[in-house]
């Protein structure tokens, strides 16, 4: 190669090098969140799309709930032709957010056109606040099909997050692909509106009202608040099936807000984010009817609702009233104390630290009887006897009637005389100590 040549074949080169740089300036540049071009929607509910995060900080998850089953009435058609806006609250903040979409439940493709996520104008509304609306994507995609029985997780997108903050996910599909698989008992007004009113920011199609959350199962966030995910993993009495609407009283609720108030103050504590995996009716050992079961069992829904979740450093489990309460035969304390072990021994093999809390007491509901009674004693024997979990949280004791042990006391009682009303849910968060979440997995039980 002559001299000139060479001198010529490094200058194209050098050329080559200056024009991806600027490129990838320019690409980065353009997707900071500012309004641009390329990236606008037309009108006053403009939504902007961002690629993946450049900002620092750990992904956790800010909210969950369990997918539980198939809604009834949905077969065949889904909610075709339907926007679902469903609202959930976040626990943590954080600059960039993704989702989790499940199919667990239908009977077909999903087939989904458009997505967006936002931030509530105000508690209790199903507008967005201004400027917040992003639309999402999906392997770069604004569709997406997600199989039956599947799930998916979106795209990263930019959003700053506000802790304690309403955020609305929207999704639309065009095609029937019933059943949808929702969960029950959310305690939160969600929303429908008729066509594809994802891009909607006033809110005002929304005009259905549901307490239902539809195909969404996770929000995670980007936050520099919280290091690890605490999963809260139970029945109707995590899931709050008696708090207040729209008032986020369920008890990991308030957990996770005593958590971050004491971290604020300064306590030595662990800076974690807390998510709700309680299933109302949930049991242990047993699974719910269809296939794919509904309301599947603790021992079948663990990989999916405590492993699968992100970043969890500690699972808080509180089980086995329902396999006390719904067996039709005296249920068996050795059996139901086996698979609590079977989930500690899972959590563990993943390094995860196991807290457990006691049954509360259920005298007076319609399924009580002295058997019964005799089975809930005999599980929390061996709970308080330390061969379950690595820490316990006694709530039978923090909450039972000091004069009737085998009732909940007056004022933590919603009145069914098994589920707490929301003093006892802030009850059962306030016993919690926080130095549990501290550490990691002990050695085998």
């Amino acid at each position: 190669m002559t001299k000139r040549h060479g001198g010529a074949l490094l200058s194209a080169i050098i050329t080559l090098v200056v024009a991806l740089s600027l490129a990838i300036h320019v690409g980065v540049t353009a997707d900071d969140g500012s309004t641009g071009p390329a990236d606008t929607l037309a009108g006053p509910s403009a939504t902007r799309h961002s690629a993946a995060p450049v900002s620092t900080g750990t992904w956790v998850g800010a909210w969950s709930a369990s997918p539980v089953g198939a809604e009834p009435g949905t077969e065949p058609a889904g909610l075709a032709d339907r926007s679902v806006r469903n609202v959930v609250h976040t626990g943590v903040g954080g600059t960039s957010a993704r989702i989790t979409l499940s199919n667990l439940y239908g009977q077909e493709p999903l087939v989904l056109t458009h997505a967006t996520i936002a931030l509530a104008a105000t508690g209790g509304t199903a507008a967005a606040a201004g400027g917040t609306l992003r639309r999402l994507t999906f392997g770069g995609s604004t569709t997406v099909t997600v199989p039956a029985g599947q799930q998916v997780v979106s795209d990263a997108v930019r959003l700053q997050v506000p802790q304690g903050a309403d955020v609305l996910v929207t999704t639309y599909s065009p095609t029937e692909s019933g059943p949808v698989t929702y969960h029950p008992h959310g305690r939160q007004v969600s929303y429908l509106a008729d066509g594809d009113r994802t891009e909607d920011a006033t809110g005002t199609p929304y005009t259905q009202q549901t307490q239902y959350w539809r195909y969404l199962t996770a929000l995670d966030l980007l936050s520099d608040d919280a290091d690890g995910t605490v999963v809260v993993f139970g029945d109707s009495i995590t899931d709050g099936i008696t708090s207040t609407v729209g008032a986020n009283h369920r008890w990991p609720d308030v957990l996770s807000a005593r958590l971050r108030a004491a971290v604020h103050a300064g306590q030595d504590l662990p800076r974690y984010s807390v998510v709700n995996e309680g299933i109302s009716g949930n049991q242990v050992l047993a699974d719910g009817t269809g296939r794919p079961a509904e309301n599947q069992s603790g021992l079948g829904r663990f990989g999916r609702d405590v492993l699968g979740r992100t970043n969890v450093k500690v699972v808080v489990i509180d089980l086995g009233v329902n396999d006390i309460l719904r067996n039709p035969r005296l249920a068996d304390p050795d059996g139901i104390v086996a698979g609590l072990r079977t989930l500690v021994r899972e959590a563990h093999a993943h390094g995860l630290k196991v807290v457990g809390a006691t049954l509360m007491p259920f005298g007076g509901h319609r399924g009580w009887s002295a058997a019964r009674e005799t089975v809930r004693q005999q599980v929390n024997a061996r709970i308080r006897s330390g061969g379950v979990y690595d820490t316990v949280v006694d709530f039978d004791r923090a909450l039972r009637d000091p004069y009737d042990p085998g009732r909940l006391r007056a004022a933590y009682d919603s009145g069914d005389h098994l589920h707490p009303s929301d003093r006892g849910y802030r009850r059962m968060a306030t016993v919690f100590d926080l130095t549990d979440l501290k550490g990691s997995a002990f050695a085998e039980l």
